[in-house]
């Protein structure tokens, strides 16, 4: 019995997570999740009590996958290549971005507006990335300024996601990826002058 419980669970997930995504946290009903999911609207409740226990399961599922993903990218020989292809996926997603918004950026600033433990829990996806991206650039050699350029880097991937759904212009994406791309690679460590 457990298999089909947590089949149907995974199911009512991943329906929320798409329907969320394409329309909204806020405009997506529980029985809109369960439609989409096939399961009977009564049923949702076995799986989750309310919606916000839904936004939460949500950003785990987010959080996961990304660490997921950060561990791949830590794979390759330098921290350059590990930035430039967090600024890949945006081009890899180009035309999803550009139709439906950014699903981090977008769930984040919904659950913000709506409150709940959801909307506390979900700052942990963009701390994830900033936490990475600040150590790259510390491996960069970029010292007190890693922070920094890990917000102008997170809040320029983001940015341009909400700028091309809001034109439906996935080549902004392309243009500022491939900027940014190319701003990383020219990256070289900072000389500290030597103390007197």
């Amino acid at each position: 019995m457990a298999k089909p419980i947590a089949a149907n669970r995974r199911r009512l997930l991943e329906a929320a997570e798409k329907t969320t995504h394409r329309y909204g946290f806020g405009n997506t009903a529980i029985a809109d999740i369960a439609k989409q999911a096939g399961i009977p609207l009564g049923n949702v409740y076995y799986y989750f009590k309310t919606k916000d226990e839904i936004a939460e399961s949500i950003v785990n599922l987010r959080v996961s996958r990304f660490r997921k993903l950060l561990e791949e990218f830590d794979k390759t020989d330098s921290p350059k290549q590990r930035l430039c292809a967090f600024v890949n996926v945006k081009m890899k997603n180009r035309e999803e971005l550009a139709r439906h918004g950014c699903p981090v950026g977008t769930l984040c600033s919904e659950l913000r507006k709506l409150g709940g433990s959801a909307a506390e829990k979900s700052t942990v996806l963009f701390r994830t990335a900033l936490e990475w991206m600040e150590r790259q650039f510390r491996a960069l050699g970029q010292g007190a300024d890693s922070r920094l350029l890990a917000v102008h880097l997170l809040s320029a991937t983001q940015g341009v996601s909400m700028l091309a759904h809001a034109f439906r212009d996935p080549g902004l994406i392309d243009m500022e990826a491939t900027r940014l791309q190319e701003w990383i690679r020219s990256l070289e460590p900072i000389n500290h002058p030597a103390a007197v």
